[in-house]
């Protein structure tokens, strides 16, 4: 039995036509279903955000708050540097409470702020996994903040001693020493020239 040109054609056209299909409904699912599906978990667990836009809209947003913030000169009347260095990520902390998330294109970045949940973030790493970054930024950095699972349990076993708290107290008077130091020099400045500064 001989195959015509015609119904391969066709047997050809429709393969190609599966293909472009599978990859547009995967594409539609990564910008814009699991998106979606993440936000509506998130607000179920009792997390609020700025709800999901198309792609990068947040990221958009972020540029633009840092660009103006930049722009400006710093208020040194208060001691609140934060709104200058992360503006958005102030904002939304500001308007959706402290625990919170906001969107990194597409995947929902958590940001939690109250110690106890910080505390159970960092010492259950089994179950609070690290997202993963680009292999660059994995060069840049690397140590406790990267590691997973047994390297991070390791490292972290490593250098607990150092903090511990009676190591700590130890080295209670040698802050002190330090602070004292710096803070008479700073005295001698201001008396001087009777100027603020920049610490």
């Amino acid at each position: 039995m001989e195959i015509s040109y015609y119904n391969l054609k066709i047997a050809i056209f429709s393969f190609a036509m599966i293909f472009v299909l599978g990859w547009a409904w995967r594409i539609l699912n990564y910008v814009w279903f699991k998106p979606k599906k993440l936000e509506k978990q998130l607000r179920q667990q009792g997390f609020k955000g700025n709800s999901y836009k198309l792609l990068y809209e947040d990221m958009k947003e972020m540029k633009k708050m840092i660009e103006e913030a930049t722009s400006k000169p710093i208020n040194f009347s208060h001691d609140l540097i934060w709104p200058r260095i992360n503006p958005f990520i102030h904002k939304t902390i500001t308007n959706y409470g402290k625990n919170c998330f906001v969107w990194m294109g597409p995947k929902p970045a958590v940001l939690i702020t109250e110690p106890k949940l910080i505390k159970e973030v960092l010492t259950k790493n089994y179950v609070y996994q690290k997202a993963r970054g680009s292999p660059l930024l994995k060069l840049a950095i690397s140590g406790l903040a990267e590691y997973e699972k047994d390297k991070w349990a390791t490292h972290r076993r490593i250098l607990n001693p150092a903090f511990h708290i009676d190591k700590l107290k130890h080295m209670l008077p040698a802050f002190k020493l330090t602070v004292n130091e710096m803070l008479n020099i700073w005295k001698e400045v201001v008396s001087k020239d009777g100027t603020e500064i920049d610490v």
